[in-house]
């Protein structure tokens, strides 16, 4: 079997943390190496970013699996709305690279919008079923947002609804989701598979906590809280600084060894900062936690199984989370997860087993789970145990085994006729 996986606008080779690279990157590199142990073939097509980089990768994702960069556009980063005019040319170059290789393929799976609406232009050609998954949805994020600047537009509410009618199956990764694609979009509950992302339980595994600490540079008396992931409005970073700031004004000499670190953006370079990234690094200053929060910038995957086993709590506040891989990839390291309960973390996060949930843009319940959590190392220790056992069920030999019954459910079934345009 050989299979067309679409990541248009970023590449899963891409470092993880900038603002168009996180869970979905990892996602479909993980699935891409799992599936070559299957023996199934991957092309996995994305924009090309950078003409520097060769168009075709085949390191990065295991046997059977290549990366191949697609021009489409200017070579260079583009937000999501700027690659939507390019993508008439980005399904003409597949076309052209796959007719010239020679390539047939038995299925298209896509991710995101944008990979979507390439999808339904590439079976038209190929004649071949096509399974999306959105990883987010542009009407749950509008739900969430909290000024106009944030919205997404009308063009990707409308391009997600028509993916949806089109496809030949939806992957939602938790039964929220499922219901969501049904309840937001009038999607077709028949089409629609819960299958949750995986992670990779032999490298995000528990190591011993003064071992991490001493790796990451840690004063093995510090009390580390953590977050991962992208730097945006939606991942609730403010609502984590304020609920600190709590902790140190009411209870500062139980708390005096704490310390949060943020993983994720560009810090490193100042002229790349954004909006959001600026604005809390301001609000860390207004709160006076200068001293107590650092801002990383982006890790690699293999240092951040350090920084999850060092850390006694991950904290994941979104207003919105499809899913929440870090959350899982902190279980899987033995850490417990503190985490707003919306979305996908409210069905991976077992409340009072794993860690717990709280109300999202709420600092100061925020600020007692801490508490408690920091404060009862017998706690933390029944709740790292619970976790690392839980995440045993994501691995992702059995995610990928998941997938791949899809796949061949996929292409073994005959796929409706399609629906007659209105002229």
């Amino acid at each position: 079997m050989r299979i067309a996986m679409l990541s248009v606008h970023t590449c899963p080779l891409a470092i993880l943390g900038g603002k168009k690279t996180g869970g979905m990157n990892v996602y479909v590199r993980e699935l891409s190496i799992e599936l070559g142990h299957k023996g199934i073939e991957v092309d996995v097509y994305t924009r090309s970013q950078d003409p520097s980089v060769p168009y075709i990768s085949e390191k990065g994702l295991g046997y059977g699996a290549r990366v191949i960069h697609i021009p489409a556009g200017p070579e260079a980063p583009l937000p999501t709305t700027d690659i939507y005019p390019h993508l008439p040319e980005f399904v003409e170059n597949v076309l052209t690279f796959a007719g010239q290789e020679g390539l047939c393929y038995d299925l298209i799976h896509s991710h995101y919008w944008l990979s979507g609406w390439a999808a339904e232009r590439l079976r038209e050609v190929w004649d071949v079923p096509f399974i999306q998954m959105f990883h987010t949805l542009g009407m749950m994020k509008n739900r969430v947002a909290r000024d106009p600047s944030q919205f997404e537009s009308e063009l990707r509410i409308e391009v997600e609804r028509q993916i949806m009618r089109s496809a030949d199956r939806l992957v939602a990764a938790t039964p929220a989701e499922r219901v969501q694609l049904m309840w937001l979009y009038g999607a077709d509950m028949n089409k629609i598979r819960v299958i949750p992302p995986g992670v990779d339980v032999m490298q995000f595994c528990p190591v011993p906590k003064e071992e991490a600490k001493r790796f990451i540079g840690l004063p093995q008396n510090d009390q580390l809280l953590l977050y991962v992931g992208r730097i945006e409005p939606l991942k609730g970073v403010d609502t984590l600084l304020r609920a600190i700031s709590i902790l140190r004004r009411d209870m500062a000499s139980q708390f005096d060894r704490l310390c949060l670190a943020v993983i994720g953006g560009d810090i490193g370079n100042s002229e790349a900062l954004d909006a959001e990234a600026h604005r809390l690094q301001q609000l860390r200053e207004e709160l006076g936690l200068t001293e107590f929060v650092a801002f990383l910038g982006s890790k690699s995957q293999e240092t951040l199984q350090y920084y999850y086993s060092a850390a006694e709590v991950v904290v994941v506040p979104s207003r919105y989370e499809s899913f929440g891989l870090a959350a899982l990839e902190a279980m899987a390291c033995g850490t417990p997860v503190i985490a707003s309960e919306v979305g996908g973390l409210a069905y991976l996060v077992q409340d009072g087993i794993t860690g717990f949930h709280v109300p999202d843009q709420e600092p100061e319940e925020l600020a007692e789970q801490i508490c408690l959590l920091l404060s009862n190392e017998a706690l933390r220790r029944e709740m790292s145990d619970n976790a690392v056992r839980a995440a045993q069920r994501y691995a992702w030999p059995l995610i990928a085994t998941q997938i791949e019954a899809l796949y061949r459910e996929s292409v073994g079934v005959a796929r409706p006729a399609p629906m007659q345009r209105r002229e």
